[in-house]
């Protein structure tokens, strides 16, 4: 008996002790490249909030973009939550056709890159997208009749593609996981199905739709990309105003102050957030695949369906298949009803050649390969720092928790502010932005890490002790345990990660704008700068890439949906 009590403690402590050494080098990784930045980020807003105290100039500046950051998250959220709340619920309950590829196009939205998203925008509703162009042919305008770029509402549309995924998963998972006898304990007493809906259902996925409201707003508080892109100068949110202030303006100390104003709003939704995650008020019962769900029974269930399916479609599909027809489609000059467009792949027969002989000039395929670079370093990065943070959290303590909120903090920062922060620390050898090609994937690996993080934990809290225990038995070291029982289990959950943080890196964009020297550029940084420059083979260029970013993010959502389904 008392030996078992001294051999107890001892190995908590021997576990604890484990612990603190697996948290050392996550924690020295996030010290270096996340928070030493962060501060001096704050250190820059602090030194002109002193200087200008008494000018109104500065914070005049602040106001404008964080009132129209806040007012477009609301509007945004709002819209998204008015057709994510009805697409999770037939999700939950109903099977009707296509079902499947449904779920692979809502989750595709989630990992695209911003700027493939607003091409693909531009592509359909832009003054020579597929929307105008069929107008103008089919009536003889010789002018686009559609002005949704460079409007609120061409924002409200790409937040809402891109956010309505994150509701249905967030809301649907839980309502899917709702213990069905609670609803039909309503329905035996009595109650109306919207009274079971409004009395039952409702406040049980309340916490769910409070955290994925949260988390829409979250993204579309932070949103640039979208902003930059589709907004047009009219409209500047605090992402967009820092990276102005930045690169274009020059004036740090200015960019600084929004960067701190924004990180202030941004922490305090993800401690709200965590809050709300962290309390299973739904109570959830394990569901066999197709149960709870049925076909559609009267004629209103039958439109209510049907009618979310072919919108959740015409959403999702018609930006990209937009996207992918205006990268072969060259369009003739004049762009009148007698000059049709030609189909062609010159666009793409242009990312292998060189026309300008400029020093700086990068050729389009190059950006390809040093994406392709930084992603496989990101996946590295983030799934070695991965696994130490998962083994780190296995003991359950409070240090622990703490600690866990710590790794999630990245998820919440702006990657704008990150990579202003990178400027300012990292500018002499030999941590330099112009000579350490490293701080980009670094940068993308922080970003990676949270969803790392969360897809290996569950995997690993799975795996038996039994299992361990009884290899350790027979004689195996504490390496060949991890070997031959950990392993195996988690490399699916591994897989799956590692490609979330491919494909991460591969759109990541904010940061990247900041970081990529002139002659390694990404493909976003590429997409963006030819979006930039005038003229037909530009934008046709821009167009070409971003459909070839696309068709690697879509193979890589395949991948993932087909491993999760599997394992």
């Amino acid at each position: 008996m008392s030996l078992a009590g001294v051999s107890e403690p001892s190995s908590r402590n021997s576990s604890s002790n484990r612990a603190l050494w697996l948290w050392l080098i996550p924690l020295i990784f996030l010290a270096v490249f996340f928070f030493y930045p962060l501060a001096a980020v704050f250190r820059m807003a602090g030194s002109i909030s002193l200087v200008k105290a008494g000018q109104t100039s500065a914070w005049g500046q602040v106001a404008q973009p964080l009132a129209f950051t806040l007012w477009q998250a609301v509007l945004s959220t709002g819209l998204t939550l008015l057709l994510g709340l009805p697409a999770a619920f037939i999700f939950a309950r109903f099977s009707f056709p296509l079902k499947n590829l449904l779920r692979v196009l809502v989750t595709l939205p989630f990992i695209l890159p911003t700027v493939v998203v607003a091409v693909g925008f531009n592509a359909l509703l832009g003054p020579h997208g597929l929307v105008n162009s069929t107008l103008m042919s089919a009536f003889n305008l010789q002018e686009a009749p559609l002005k949704v770029m460079n409007t609120l509402a061409a924002i409200l549309l790409a937040h809402i593609f891109y956010n309505t995924s994150v509701v249905i998963r967030v809301v649907g998972s839980s309502w899917t996981q709702l213990d069905p006898r609670l609803e039909q304990a309503g329905r035996v007493l009595g109650a109306s199905p919207w009274r079971v809906l409004s009395e039952v259902t409702l406040p049980l996925l309340l916490p769910a739709i409070l955290a994925a409201t949260l988390l829409v707003f979250l993204f579309d508080f932070t949103s640039f990309g979208v902003i930059l892109l589709l907004g047009g100068p009219r409209f500047a949110t605090l992402e967009v105003a820092i990276y102005t202030q930045a690169l274009e303006m020059l004036n740090l100390p200015l960019a600084g102050l929004l960067s701190a104003v924004q990180l202030g709003c941004t922490l305090l939704m993800v401690v709200i957030y965590t809050r709300l995650s962290s309390k299973q008020a739904v109570p959830l019962m394990p569901r066999l695949q197709g149960e709870g769900t049925r076909k559609t029974g009267g004629r209103l269930e039958t439109m209510l369906v049907f009618g979310m399916v072919a919108v959740l479609f015409i959403l999702l599909i018609s930006p990209l298949v937009a996207l992918v027809l205006r990268s072969v489609t060259i369009l003739a000059a004049g762009q009148g009803a007698a000059h049709g467009p030609a189909i062609s792949l010159d666009y793409y027969h242009e990312l292998f050649v060189n026309r300008r002989q400029s020093f700086f000039y990068v050729p389009p395929i190059q950006a390809v390969k040093n994406s392709l670079q930084y992603a496989l370093l990101t996946v590295v990065i983030s799934l070695s720092m991965g696994l130490l943070v998962i083994y780190a959290l296995r003991p359950q303590r409070r240090l622990n928790r703490s600690l866990d909120a710590f790794i999630m903090l990245p998820l919440g920062t702006s990657a704008v502010t990150l990579g202003l922060g990178y400027l300012l620390v990292f500018n002499r050898p030999p941590l330099d932005v112009r000579t350490f090609p490293w701080l980009i994937p670094i940068a993308h690996s922080l970003v990676a890490l949270p969803f790392v993080v969360r897809a290996l934990q569950p995997t690993l809290c799975s795996i038996p002790q039994s299992l361990r225990q009884a290899a350790a038995v027979l004689g195996a070291s504490s390496l060949r345990v991890w070997y031959e029982v950990d392993l195996p289990i988690l490399t699916r959950a591994a897989l799956v990660s590692a490609i979330f943080a491919f494909t991460i890196s591969l759109g990541e964009f904010g940061a990247t704008s900041f970081l990529a020297r002139p002659e390694y550029p990404t493909l976003p940084v590429a997409i963006y700068r030819y979006l930039s420059q005038p003229g037909e083979l530009n934008y046709g260029q821009a167009l070409a890439m971003s459909t070839i970013l696309l068709l690697v993010c879509s193979l890589c959502i395949f991948l993932i949906e087909k491993i999760s389904r599997e394992g």
